[in-house]
């Protein structure tokens, strides 16, 4: 007859998987990180946005002065991106969503163009050029204000 010896031990069964607690800790840094890269993103996008509408504008100058060299005269003062279509068919933008392309036409010889922010993370922001190519931006275009 045979008798089998069993070894006793403290631990009978091998545990695996991951406590609460450390599932608690990977949760917090996964937290942490999140709210540390999540307004750096959407300032990115933001500035983005901008530089895509500031492309915008340099076409538009362009369409602007080829119309002066066409016919003497810049078109009439538009206050709708629908209407600064219609004058120029030829120019489609890519920030049509985020921005409002309006003509200022001082007289008929100058102008000032203008993207200004219809989004909710654009409002305070205005992209101006004029006819002699001075630039600006408001504060609220990303934080700087100077042209990209």
């Amino acid at each position: 007859m045979t008798t089998a010896i069993k070894k006793f031990s403290l631990h009978t069964t091998k545990e695996e998987g991951f406590t609460l607690i450390e599932i608690m800790i990977v949760v917090a840094i996964i937290g942490i990180l999140a709210a540390v890269a999540l307004p750096s993103y959407s300032n990115y996008i933001k500035k983005q946005k901008v530089r895509a509408a500031q492309a915008d504008m340099v076409a538009l100058v362009l369409n602007m002065e080829n119309r002066y060299q066409q016919q003497l005269s810049y078109p009439a003062a538009t206050t709708t991106t629908a209407e600064t279509k219609a004058a120029f068919p030829g120019w489609a933008p890519a920030q049509s969503t985020d921005f409002k392309y309006i003509i200022q036409v001082i007289s008929g010889v100058t102008y000032t163009l203008q993207a200004i922010g219809t989004s909710s993370t654009l409002t305070n922001c205005t992209i101006t050029i004029t006819h002699d190519n001075t630039r600006s931006l408001t504060t609220g275009c990303g934080g700087s204000t100077a042209w990209y």
